[in-house]
């Protein structure tokens, strides 16, 4: 897998190694493919349903060193918590709905986003990188359960 050999040669570089566990986190994302975004809790999980012994620690400081790699992203909700996705250079510029009450994350695309943020990078003279929006609200289901899909405040 090309992955695997530049993951080997970019831990090298930096003076770790490929472990058996950074493996099994990076192979998680890859069998998932994009669009998925998991906790590291949901990451733990699935390892230990394949039989893989990984302490959750573990499994927190792979992800932080893969995202730092850019081979994962990290997405920061506003509650604090923290999901991943699989790095993929073609699908960089995309943006998140997330579910407040269950954490659901949907993707979608949206011109105008990138737009908003080629507009005012240019303004306050900014070198633009990526434009990316989490909008927060309720899933379909949450909202059902919360009397017919109000907001919240």
């Amino acid at each position: 897998m090309a992955v695997s050999g530049n993951l080997r040669q970019d831990l090298h570089g930096r003076g770790q190694r490929l472990t058996p566990q950074r493996q099994r986190v990076l192979d998680l994302f890859e069998r998932m493919g994009a669009g998925h975004h998991l906790s590291a809790e949901d990451v733990h999980q699935q390892l230990l349903k394949a039989d893989a012994r990984v302490s959750l620690a573990t499994v927190y400081r792979t992800l932080r060193l893969l995202s730092s790699m850019d081979l994962l992203h990290e997405l920061e909700l506003p509650e604090g918590s923290r999901r991943f996705e699989l790095a993929n250079a073609e699908d960089d510029e995309h943006h998140h709905l997330v579910c407040a009450v269950c954490g659901r994350t949907e993707e979608f695309e949206s011109q105008a986003v990138l737009d908003a943020g080629a507009s005012a990078a240019e303004i306050k003279g900014f070198t633009l990188l990526s434009s990316r929006l989490t909008v927060r609200g309720l899933c379909p289901s949450c909202a059902a359960l919360q009397g017919g899909g109000s907001s919240e405040s």
